[in-house]
């Protein structure tokens, strides 16, 4: 009687175990769902730039989302398993998952041989043969190895004159080096490229059993500034050389002064040809300001007299002066920008999360909507192919939407009062429409500012980690950083491999041959 009560109360905890694993294997199609809806969003987010800060933090909830999702029902289907181990009843949840693609090819094997039976386990005959086997890949990570290499240098006496000889110390790249060239692009680029403080990887090191202080690191990312310095110039020329069109943005960083931080500004113009099909390297050049004053991309841009694509700040306004010493700038504008604006008045989502009293959704900014992303779709197809058949595709396509689009958006202007929503970002788009319009006759201009966009997303980044710039040369610092960094990713180089190559060999290579080093 109490064995049949034992199996009966196992057999229902294995029943309500199973249940569960179901529910949470409901969840998990949640889970699939919700990773396909933030891939989706990742994708629009590429396309379109980002939209609202708010879309930010969407984007975080959702992989917050998803992490706890997939956790929970891997905790509850493992339950199932061990309450259905109990019983012969109830038979064990198996849950649902996508095939796993395979490991790459370039990660080394080990082949570990589970030993093989002696004897049949069945009638205990030695006499087995192969048949082949079954092999089970697991993923596994080699803790970080740290190794010092002790460099050894022979002094010899000479029996006839005594002269003492020896070789000459091995190069170091910081004064009094202690750290090898991996080492240093490691903390580099941990820094400028992942974000992380001196402080936290000091703190790392520490449970490594190596005793790296934040002076010492300091010290070393200093020396290595220097050294590295040199690169940032020939980038820096090799931009401002462009022929025809750089990306020119800004975002804020603060930075630390007198006990307070003031809005500094970290200032990107970013080279890149390949989407007229263009074979010059790209690059990404940074620069740190305290402010915002239209000074700064003046002495940026002293020497630049191509096209330069950028927004509406009346800082650049001085450049595009026809009375310009250097020759006027011509100025061209961003279509993704534009439609942002627009985009913000007819997203139906956003107004559905809004109060009653939210506005309506505005058909004008609907159609505009539309309208623009007419264009959006005949760029996607002629995206890095020659400026030659991008201009003959944008004559043949483009010209016809874009005049149709100037006159629906005037007559919809004439139509509005001053205190209409709409009517702002029309009037931004009026007010400037020849710089809108340019890209209709030049096929090497982009229908979007993305690429700057795109090279200052690692600073908005980094401010939720490091907070602030402890002073402006170190806003300086991680603008000539991230110079290196972003200039190699756009190159299709690992930036911490470069870095590290970049260092080993700076100091033996003549001033004259500094570009070899280059991603």
């Amino acid at each position: 009687m109490i064995l049949a009560e034992r199996a009966a109360r196992l057999e229902a905890e294995a029943v309500a175990a199973s249940a569960k694993a179901e529910a949470a294997d409901a969840k998990a199609a949640e889970a699939l769902i919700s990773y396909l809806k933030l891939e989706i969003e990742k994708l629009r987010r590429q396309i379109y730039g980002s939209r609202s800060e708010r879309k930010a933090r969407l984007l975080e909830q959702m992989e917050l989302e998803l992490e706890e999702l997939e956790a929970t029902a891997t905790e509850d289907e493992l339950a199932a398993e061990r309450a259905a181990a109990k019983t012969q009843t109830v038979q064990s949840f198996g849950r649902k998952r996508p095939s796993r693609k395979p490991f790459p090819d370039h990660l080394p094997r080990e082949r570990v041989v589970v030993a093989a039976p002696e004897s049949c386990p069945c009638c205990g005959s030695s006499k087995l043969s192969k048949l082949g086997e079954d092999i089970t890949e697991t993923l596994e990570v080699i803790p970080r190895h740290n190794k010092v290499i002790q460099t050894v240098r022979e002094k010899f006496s000479c029996r006839n004159c005594e002269t003492i000889t020896e070789p000459p110390a091995p190069f170091h790249v910081t004064p009094r080096g202690f750290a090898g060239p991996n080492l240093l692009a490691m903390i580099l680029f941990e820094k400028f490229g992942q974000h992380q403080p001196l402080n936290r990887q000091s703190e790392r090191y520490a449970r490594e059993g190596i005793d790296l202080s934040l002076s010492t690191m300091a010290d070393q990312v200093g020396a290595c500034a220097t050294a590295l310095h040199p690169l940032y110039g020939l980038i820096e020329r090799h931009v401002l050389a462009a022929e025809r069109l750089l990306h020119g943005d800004d975002t804020t960083v603060p930075i630390l002064a007198k006990g307070q931080t003031v809005k500094g500004h970290i200032w990107t113009y970013v080279r890149d040809d390949r989407p007229f099909g263009g074979q010059t390297p790209p690059a990404a050049l940074y620069y740190a300001s305290r402010d915002r004053r239209q000074e700064h991309p003046t002495r940026h841009l002293q020497s630049f007299t191509g096209i330069l694509q950028a927004d509406a700040y009346s800082g650049y306004n001085e450049l595009y002066d026809a009375s310009r010493a250097q020759g006027p700038i011509t100025p061209v504008h961003c279509w993704a920008h534009a439609r942002r604006q627009f985009f913000e008045l007819a997203d139906i989502a956003t107004n559905a999360r809004r109060d009653k009293n939210a506005a309506a959704i505005s058909p004008i900014a609907l159609e505009a909507v539309k309208r623009i992303d007419a264009l959006f779709d005949i760029e996607r197809g002629i995206n890095g192919q020659s400026a030659e058949e991008r201009l003959r595709v944008r004559k043949e396509q483009s010209a016809p939407l874009v005049i149709a689009l100037e006159g629906w958006l005037r007559e919809q202007r004439a139509r509005l009062s001053n205190s209409s929503a709409v009517a702002k970002p029309i009037d931004y788009m009026l007010r400037r429409w020849d710089r809108f319009a340019r890209f209709v006759d030049d096929g090497r201009i982009c229908l979007t500012n993305n690429a700057a966009e795109r090279a200052l997303r690692g600073f908005a980044l980094g401010r939720k980690s490091w907070l602030f710039a402890g002073s402006e040369r170190g806003a300086d610092r991680a603008a000539l950083m991230a110079t290196l960094t972003m200039t190699a990713k756009l190159n299709d180089v690992d930036p911490q491999a470069w870095l590290a190559d970049a260092l080993a060999r700076i100091a033996g290579i003549p001033q004259g041959r500094i570009n070899e080093v280059l991603p």
